[in-house]
């Protein structure tokens, strides 16, 4: 079942590829709560790597950053390992589940998402052939995962939702700051302020 803007998420502790926790929601700022592919995946690294370059404009915007993969922990491991935000292995697909968040074969049918198919494939194996990265396992969980964004506010409520339509439909790093932007204008997220609450990392 999917969810909509004003829908609540249970709070949670979540634990990390790293052997950290991470609360969802964040007692203190805004959660963007990232549903990525498979570890490994050529698309979601290009992703993932836009929200590395400018890490630190998301973390000005007091927004923390939570990634799920349906890949093990073990894989997962040595494809994230420089990612400075938290990373959630969820091989069960049990969030997945909870969330709505879909497989289905447009994820790499859909024209709209070739472009960053062949980009992030050819991305990947030039790091691999520079021993820059480990070459992805195999796909746990299938291919044809679809993406999904969300904006938790620190009460737990959905502030702002996206199911991708396929492998390469999820926010861009503008994007999720204009969402920001726009929530901070008509009201700042509960908890936000709270004592105590320090600059996310």
């Amino acid at each position: 079942m999917k969810l909509d803007v004003g829908s609540s998420v249970t709070g949670r502790q979540l634990g990390t590829v790293s052997g950290a926790t991470v609360a969802i929601p964040d007692p203190c700022r805004p959660v963007h709560l990232q549903f990525r592919r498979f570890a490994g995946c050529p698309v979601c690294n290009l992703h993932l790597r836009s929200f590395v370059r400018r890490h630190g404009e998301v973390a000005d915007a007091r927004i923390r950053e939570v990634v799920v993969f349906h890949s093990t922990a073990e894989e997962l491991l040595p494809q994230v390992s420089e990612l400075p935000f938290a990373v959630v292995a969820d091989p069960a697909k049990v969030l997945y589940r909870e969330f709505g968040v879909e497989s289905a074969r447009r994820a790499l049918l859909d024209p709209r998402a070739w472009p960053a198919i062949v980009v992030g494939v050819l991305v990947s194996l030039w790091g691999a052939a520079r021993h820059r990265h480990p070459a992805p396992p195999p796909a746990h969980g299938g291919r044809f995962g679809l993406p999904a964004d969300f904006l938790i506010a620190s009460d737990g409520s959905v502030i702002a939702v996206k199911y991708g339509q396929h492998a390469s439909d999820q926010w861009s790093v503008d994007e999720l700051l204009a969402l920001a932007r726009l929530e901070r204008r008509s009201g700042e997220p509960a908890g936000t302020k709270s004592a105590g609450c320090g600059r996310t990392t």
